[in-house]
């Protein structure tokens, strides 16, 4: 599965109505942190495979749900199901601990 790209636009369809966890990525392009966890939210994309739902806000283009969620720093990492965020960290996490955020 691949990374998907969420926006306000498709923020209700992509996340608040999925059926599976949502893994929610909220960086920028210009943090470093952000550059370094990037391969491995795409090595988390490919191993959950269709149990899970993994997407990228970019907090430059949606202040909105940056706000939302109320992130202060970046990245900052949201586990949402059922619409609700049921786990959350900041800073670069290992792919472990990415992997058992979602489970």
């Amino acid at each position: 599965m691949s990374v998907l790209k969420i926006t306000k636009d498709n923020f209700e369809t992509e996340v608040l109505k999925a059926d599976k966890p949502v893994l929610l990525d909220f960086w920028a392009s210009w943090c470093g942190p952000c550059k370094r966890v990037a391969p491995i939210i795409e090595e988390v994309a490919g191993e959950t495979g269709n149990s899970a739902i993994i997407g990228k806000v970019n907090v430059d283009e949606e202040p909105e749900l940056a706000q939302a969620f109320k992130v202060m720093s970046i990245p900052t990492l949201a586990v949402m199901k059922n619409g609700k965020v049921v786990n959350s960290v900041v800073g670069l996490q290992s792919k472990q601990t990415i992997l058992s955020m979602i489970q």
